[in-house]
């Protein structure tokens, strides 16, 4: 155990010193959301009508934080597929490491580089008039986004070393991560879709962190504001921070065996 902890720190130094070494990366990851905040606050704002334009960048931040950190998940598969492709797994495989060391040691520096775009997020937030109205709500929205973050990055670490270039975990990702974002209570309250998307976004675990996180940051959960019977039209939705978990859990526990099975199948070859 004491192995895997301490080639685990390294890994993840290694990739945050890689960070270092280049910024742009990091400078773009930040700027993304930022840009999102900025087009969707003020533009989808005004749809929202006369009173409501304030309302609307409350509820769009949670959602901005959900497909920013699922998003950001990306990186861990592309920075695996690098590796494979540029031959730096084969000289891992040359060195005494525990073999799962690899895998957290990436998952692990990516969640720290959610936390910094998480900072940088809501401080533009609050630049544009979201606010935070319970703290103690607040913290346990962050630490949910984080852990389903965390959880989402184990499927991108397995995609990334099934591939063969970087290239394709970007559009193989793009295909089924947008969906998920879209279909789901992130922009848009969920209970006025039609009735199929409805249904769906209702079972999202997007929706579900994203309703989670509003609730706990103390933001509208609705435009405009409903009862929570009709917001809150399914289970998931009902129990939004179990269900969110939940999620998570179910992810680690199929994705962290399966995605080390397919490193130890790589570094065999």
């Amino acid at each position: 155990m004491s192995t895997l902890v301490s080639d685990t720190l390294t890994a993840a130094r290694r990739n945050l010193i890689k960070i270092k070494r280049v910024p742009d990366l990091l400078v773009f990851t930040t700027l993304q959301p930022i840009m999102f905040i900025l087009l969707f606050g003020f533009v989808f704002g005004s749809l929202a009508g006369p009173g409501n334009n304030e309302n609307y960048r409350e509820f769009l931040m949670a959602g901005i934080f959900a497909q920013t950190i699922i998003f950001g998940a990306t990186l861990t598969g592309w920075g695996m597929a690098e590796d494979m492709q540029k031959g730096v797994i084969d000289r891992f495989r040359t060195l005494p490491m525990h073999p799962g060391a690899v895998l957290f040691g990436r998952t692990l520096s990516d969640l720290l580089t959610n936390v910094l775009v998480l900072v940088v997020m809501t401080m533009t937030g609050l630049l544009v008039g979201w606010r935070i109205r319970d703290f103690a709500g607040a913290v346990v929205a962050y630490a949910l986004m984080l852990v389903f973050a965390y959880a989402v990055s184990w499927i991108m670490a397995f995609v990334g070393l099934a591939v063969r270039t970087p290239e394709i975990v970007n559009n193989a990702s793009f295909i089924v991560i947008f969906p998920l974002t879209f279909i789901a209570s992130t922009f848009a309250p969920a209970e006025n879709m039609p009735s199929v998307l409805k249904t769906i976004a209702g079972w999202n675990p997007v929706s579900s962190l994203a309703h989670a996180a509003r609730s706990g940051f103390g933001n509208p959960t609705s435009l405009p504001p409903k009862p929570d019977s009709v917001v809150e039209y399914t289970w998931a939705l009902r129990n939004a921070e179990i269900y969110t978990v939940g999620w998570s859990i179910l992810l680690l526990v199929v994705f962290v065996p399966v995605a080390i099975r397919t490193y130890q199948r790589a570094v065999a070859r």
